[in-house]
């Protein structure tokens, strides 16, 4: 059964690529290019009603019937749940994966995102005080992040959805203007994660 990955080349997109590679599921791309609005057409809204990417399109859900499922960290704690794989057992050890994937849903996806918005523009007066603002707060959740895991070889413990999610922000670290020079516990998880096999797969994919 061929899971449908709807989504497009994005950090959003990555998270679910490497997920679905690391937990080694057979999956297809279907490419939705935002850059022509594709994600408002009827067929996309179906499965995905906020209109964004990625979503997923499972023939073998629960109780074996098809399922979809929209927002990224839905489709990641859907398929973690799917698969026993990256998601925790025990209550205990979940509540950290939960804490740090809103983590990632809430602050390190939204404040970055507006970064991406504010560097592009062209007028530096509608620019300067949104990229200031924004920047700001991006490096101030870098730090948080780095002093988690100063302590920590994984954001939750083991390794899990919480940091395939946080990854494909990171992953945009350079359009952040954020250098691991300045987060050195963040570059040694980042490293590592990226070399891992699964995840190499999961950023080679074409998703446009």
């Amino acid at each position: 059964m061929t899971i449908e990955l709807h989504t497009w080349n994005t950090p959003n997109g990555r998270k679910i690529s490497v997920a679905l590679e690391e937990m080694g599921l057979p999956y297809k791309v279907v490419p939705v290019n935002i850059t022509k609005g594709e994600q408002l057409k009827p067929d996309f809204l179906a499965i995905s009603p906020n209109n964004k990417i990625p979503a997923i399109v499972d023939p073998d859900g629960p109780d074996g019937k098809p399922v979809s499922v929209f927002e990224s960290g839905a489709i990641l704690l859907y398929l973690g749940e799917k698969t026993g794989k990256f998601l925790p057992k025990s209550l205990g050890e979940r509540i950290p994966v939960w804490e740090w994937l809103m983590w990632q849903m809430g602050g390190f996806g939204p404040m970055p995102g507006q970064v991406h918005h504010f560097i592009a523009l062209e007028d530096e007066a509608k620019r300067a005080y949104g990229l200031q603002r924004h920047s700001d707060e991006t490096r101030r959740l870098y730090g948080v992040l780095d002093r988690r895991l100063a302590t920590h070889e994984f954001v939750a413990g083991e390794l899990s959805v919480a940091d395939f999610a946080i990854l494909g922000w990171a992953w945009r670290h350079e359009r952040h203007k954020v250098s691991f020079d300045d987060f050195a516990n963040v570059g040694r998880w980042y490293n590592q994660l990226m070399a891992r096999p699964a995840v190499k797969r999961g950023f080679d994919v074409k998703l446009d």
